[in-house]
């Protein structure tokens, strides 16, 4: 029996010493993640609040060292090559710094975890930009985010009180893409089609982007691979041969089960009239001439 209490005794106490209790960060921690075209970027940084205090140029002192947040040093990750700036940073993990001034920052990613100036190692730059601060509506909380994003550019946003800091991000897109087109083992309906209607979109190859749509439609005919394939013979002027596959699109969008397909129907039936409209008439044979 007396076992059995202090077994029980034992018991209670590990888990009462295991339990936590959990309380609010001053500078919650946050996690933002932005793709842009084939690159995944990820930032995970710490919050602070204003809270009635004046923040640059006092809290945070313009011409010095600052973890761009709170807490730990701001990790940044890429998963392809980017370019911060013009300046190249390869894929990989790092840590976002900056060095405030009143009318512009340094932005600077570097290979090393630092939280306070004497912390931090030059020496460990990847890269490091000069960029205009902008005025802009108050932010309460300290953000980062990404803006403007295009398939191959975009903006990464530093907010806090009334400033704005957005170095420019720029990844090569196309070039990625079509090396992955030339390297792609699994030649699927998916792959061809994607593959050949990236090469449409950007107009390039559109030999070789039909070649590869007749691949897809050769494994299995869809809507969006014939609508592809109608495309691209449109663009290389057959519309004798685009228009019936527009209309072949159309039937089998319709028919199948395919949720995305009423997001296409307006698009391919107006190019399937436009292909239609275009192909050209056969030359009329001119008149015998008459007998004098």
């Amino acid at each position: 029996m007396k076992k059995l209490v202090m077994l029980t005794a034992l018991t209670f106490v590990g888990v009462w010493s295991s339990a936590q209790i959990r309380t609010p960060q001053p500078s919650p921690a946050a996690t933002v993640m932005q793709t842009i075209g084939v690159t995944d970027i990820t930032v995970k940084y710490s919050r602070p609040a204003m809270k009635g205090r004046e923040i640059f140029g006092k809290l945070v002192p313009y011409g010095q060292f600052w973890r761009t947040g709170a807490n730990q040093a701001t990790a940044i990750e890429f998963s392809t090559d980017i370019m911060l700036e013009g300046q190249n940073v390869p894929a990989g993990k790092y840590f976002l710094y900056s060095i405030p001034g009143a009318d512009s920052w340094s932005v600077i990613i570097n290979k090393s975890a630092a939280t306070a100036p004497e912390e931090y190692k030059q020496a460990d730059d990847v890269a490091r930009v000069t960029v205009r601060a902008a005025s802009a509506p108050v932010t309460e909380s300290f953000m980062i985010g990404f803006s403007n994003i295009t398939d191959s550019t975009g903006t990464l946003d530093i907010m806090w009180d009334k400033v704005k800091v957005s170095p420019k991000l720029s990844v090569s897109t196309t070039k990625m893409v079509t090396s992955s087109i030339d390297k792609v083992a699994e030649a699927s309906a998916n792959n061809m089609n994607a593959g050949a209607s990236y090469l449409l979109t950007k107009g390039m190859d559109l030999q070789k982007a039909l070649s590869m749509v007749n691949q897809a439609v050769a494994y299995k005919e869809t809507f969006r691979n014939l609508w592809t394939k109608a495309q691209i013979l449109g663009k290389l002027g057959n519309f004798a041969e685009a228009a019936p596959l527009a209309k072949k699109a159309l039937e089998i969008g319709q028919s199948s089960n395919d949720t995305a397909f009423p997001f296409f129907k307006d698009a391919i039936e107006k190019g399937a009239a436009e292909f239609v409209s275009k192909i050209p008439v056969p030359a009329v044979m001119p008149a015998l001439k008459k007998k004098k």
